[in-house]
């Protein structure tokens, strides 16, 4: 049934109403002496039935547009998170490559520190291990040239090996091996490398054995472990 036939029936019932309440207005008027119109409700009968499609599409329409703006807003917040997420993670792997080259560069300058120290170190060295020439040296004599030599730091080590291999006498031979000096090279003739004087002066004794101690143990104490483990070095 079509909206226009809808009205029509209902404007029809209502007439029809209107019609049987006049008679019947009119009859008991005539009993009872009144006489009150009956007024129909056409209106509200049509009110009933008429129910427009083009409200219920515009209520649909508006139902869309907010369900459409809240999916935008939706995107845009995602979109806007990736963004904000994206931004700090260059920022962070930036920090990073900026700690790295900082970290790189003091590294750097702390082994050119390091080498300078090394090189002053030597020099150092070199100026103390100068020692005059004598035709004899005391034991108390040969220990101070070992100290300036050899340093503090590992002077005890070496002090060590030295009392025990030779008793600090520069002029120490082994008769059955043939070893000499102060920490017994074998034979005597590899201190040739640190002198020529080699059997005269410790000094040039001293500077052989502790080359030798640095390049087989890393050093006199290293050399003073592997010694009390086998009673050799």
């Amino acid at each position: 049934m079509t909206r226009i036939s809808v009205r029509g029936f209902a404007v029809a019932s209502a007439t029809a109403v209107t019609t049987v309440g006049a008679v019947v207005g009119v009859a008991s008027g005539s009993e009872q002496g009144t006489t009150e119109p009956v007024e129909a409700t056409a209106a509200d009968a049509t009110l009933l039935a008429d129910i427009p499609a083009g409200q219920q599409a515009q209520t649909a329409s508006l139902t869309q547009q907010a369900d459409n703006a809240v999916a935008a807003a939706d995107a845009a917040a995602k979109k806007a998170a990736e963004e904000a997420a994206r931004k700090q993670a260059a920022k962070d792997a930036q920090a990073k490559r900026e700690a790295a080259e900082k970290a790189a560069e003091e590294a750097k300058k702390r082994e050119e520190r390091e080498e300078a120290a090394r090189q002053a170190a030597a020099s150092r060295s070199a100026e103390r291990t100068d020692f005059a020439v004598q035709s004899s040296y005391t034991v108390a004599q040969v220990k101070a040239m070992a100290q300036q030599i050899v340093g503090a730091g590992q002077f005890q080590c070496f002090s060590s090996i030295v009392e025990r291999e030779s008793g600090w006498n520069y002029k120490a031979q082994n008769p059955s091996s043939g070893a000499y000096g102060l920490v017994q090279a074998l034979p005597g003739s590899k201190m040739a490398s640190a002198g020529a004087d080699w059997q005269t002066n410790p000094a040039t004794q001293i500077k052989w054995g502790l080359n030798y101690m640095n390049d087989r143990y890393g050093s006199p104490c290293g050399a003073w472990e592997f010694w009390q483990a086998n009673h050799w070095y």
